[in-house]
């Protein structure tokens, strides 16, 4: 079973920065990669950003030059750090993961709780 928990969410005020921590708990045999999203209020979920398992990143065009998805095999930790914050980035943060856990499981992605990130002055 892997289970994934997410903090650093709260409120922050507009040009502020937070940074999104998820680590990850459970037996893993490949990690596939990582990704964030986001679903503000009366939106549908979309990608933020996400690193593979070769580490190459790609982000949204929203948040390109602001957000930095990096991760700690060590710590089996994937962060979001998030700056020059505005109000249209309010939204639960979700973090994902997509991992086999024995040689015989198929690919599986699971997600986190969600943090919530609002910024407002």
């Amino acid at each position: 079973q892997v289970q994934l928990v997410e903090s650093g969410g709260g409120l922050v005020q507009p040009g502020g920065s937070l940074r999104l921590s998820c680590a990850a708990a459970g037996s893993f045999l490949i990690v596939y990669g990582w990704g964030w999203y986001r679903q503000a209020p009366g939106k549908q979920r979309e990608l933020v950003a996400r690193m593979t398992g070769g580490d190459s990143t790609n982000y949204a065009d929203s948040v390109k030059g602001r957000f930095t998805i990096s991760k700690d095999n060590g710590k089996n930790t994937v962060y979001l750090q998030m700056n020059s914050l505005q109000p249209a980035t309010t939204a639960v943060y979700y973090c994902n993961v997509a991992l086999t856990t024995t040689i015989a499981s198929p690919r599986r992605a699971y997600w986190g709780q969600g943090t919530r990130v609002t910024v407002s002055s």
